[in-house]
């Protein structure tokens, strides 16, 4: 696998966060050209293929807390899992609220759920789950929440519960000011500041403890990103982009935009550093995804580094990603993107990257038939337009465009989208199956709610 290792330029004193509305564009169509260079070939041949073709189970750490909180909960699920087909399952060990699924040196352990719940097992259940996944022949990645510490839905979380983390959370840039996002309830993730020093060190140290304590097939960053194109625009992260640039912004944060009315409406007008901040929010990412896959590598050599991330590249920029190979030129092609923007690609850091083809519509045919009161959007980065990428088909092509061949994909479907029509769910994991490496599925909740195991079988055979 083809590696590029382009550092960026980032101070010690870095602070610099997925939301789930996506913010106004200051550019028509999000700012992605009318017709984007992409494979001309739709479907992987067998030939094309020589990665593992898995298909992954997600296991949600709060969506799950109480049916992962019994040792013969977890057997019969897993057992169940395992019919159905499924290769590998990843757990999730750090939600979004920044607490930890196991008895931690540096978070606090989720004991209590916000419905309630408590857990009281004093067994290593995390350990019983790998052993038990093992046992059924499954490959086992557990997870983290990375860039956020909060649940706003519910106010829990390390930005709420604990004073000296107040100050790690992302700072908002809104038509109404600037806001912390424990204050932005219509989120429900509270993000952080993805360039803070010591929001990057705390998750290296869950990571390393991770790794050292249990013995995962792989592990796959969930969150990796900044919250979406509000963020952030806090006093370091200002700070972090001026030593970037290599000189102070005289007027923050209009340099990089400003809310302007628009017929009564707001929207950004870019300022004159707005494509150079881009470029540098996902040089911020890239270099903690090289970081945390040295020490990833460093503890465990044989690990399966992955990623998880949206598969909406033409409009990603705005939570400040670029899953991209080094070798795919964006500028040029999207307006957003500057000369320096390919240099933060970081698909060649990875052994494996999952998806969220997040659409109910299959076909490109389907999204392009989409009148404007059908299309209902709610993942970061989104938009409200009928191309292409916008289904399950053409998000999966472009990411295959983009990536180059660096690294396996594994195209994810959100089982919730589907529900009551299981048939279009099956539909979308063939598609995800024949358009990547194989099918990742998020969440086994969604499974059990609605009782679709021989529908996860059908979709895996």
């Amino acid at each position: 696998m083809k590696k590029h290792f382009h550092k960026p330029i980032l101070s010690s004193l870095l602070l610099a966060a997925f939301a789930l509305s996506a913010a106004v564009s200051c550019t028509p169509d999000n700012g992605a050209p009318d017709t984007p260079v992409v494979d001309a070939d739709r479907a992987l041949t067998d030939a094309d293929r020589d990665a593992p073709r898995r298909k992954i189970l997600w296991f949600d750490a709060s969506a799950n807390f109480e049916r992962l909180s019994y040792p013969d909960s977890i057997s019969y699920y897993l057992d169940l899992t395992r019919q159905a087909g499924i290769t590998d399952v990843v757990l999730d060990l750090k939600p979004i609220s920044g607490h930890v699924m196991y008895e931690s040196r540096y978070a606090p352990q989720w004991i209590t759920h916000h419905s309630g719940l408590v857990r009281e097992s004093d067994m290593d259940l995390v350990r019983f789950f790998i052993d038990e996944a093992r046992a059924r022949g499954l490959t086992t990645h557990f997870s983290i929440n990375v860039f956020v510490g909060g649940h706003n839905y519910h106010d829990i979380g390390l930005v709420y519960e604990l004073p000296g983390k107040r100050d790690w959370q992302a700072i908002n840039y809104t038509p109404d000011g600037m806001k912390p996002i424990t204050e932005l309830k219509e989120k429900y993730s509270a993000m952080l500041i993805p360039s803070h020093i010591e929001v990057r060190q705390f998750n290296l140290n869950i990571l390393r403890e991770i790794l050292q304590t249990y013995d995962f097939d792989g592990v796959i960053l969930d969150r990796v990103r900044f919250d979406g194109i509000q963020s952030d625009f806090s006093d370091v992260s200002r700070r972090a982009f001026e030593e970037y640039l290599g000189t102070e912004l005289e007027r923050f944060p209009e340099d990089i935009y400003e809310w302007v009315d628009v017929d009564g409406e707001p929207e950004r007008k870019p300022g004159p550093y707005y494509r150079d901040w881009l470029a540098w929010r996902t040089s911020v990412i890239y270099s903690f995804l090289e970081e945390a896959r040295a020490l990833a590598k460093e503890v465990d050599p044989d690990i399966i580094f992955g990623n998880y991330t949206g598969a909406w590249y033409p409009v990603y920029y705005e939570v400040g990603v670029n899953y991209a190979s080094q070798d795919y030129d964006p500028y040029g092609e999207y307006d957003w993107a500057n000369e320096d923007y390919h240099k933060y690609g970081f698909a060649g850091l990875l052994d494996l990257f999952t998806t969220g083809n997040y659409f109910f519509e299959v076909t490109e045919e389907e999204v392009a038939a989409l009148n404007e009161e059908e299309i209902r959007r709610h993942e970061a980065g989104m938009g409200t337009t009928r191309d292409f990428w916008y289904s399950v088909e053409g998000s999966a092509r472009i990411t295959r465009d983009v990536v180059m061949g660096e690294v396996p994909i594994y195209c994810g479907l959100y089982v919730e989208q589907y529900d009551g029509d299981s048939d279009q769910f099956v539909r979308a994991a063939h598609m995800c199956r024949e358009m990547s490496d194989g099918l990742m599925v998020f969440d086994i909740v969604h499974i059990i709610n609605y009782d679709w195991w021989d529908v996860l079988a059908e979709s895996t055979r």
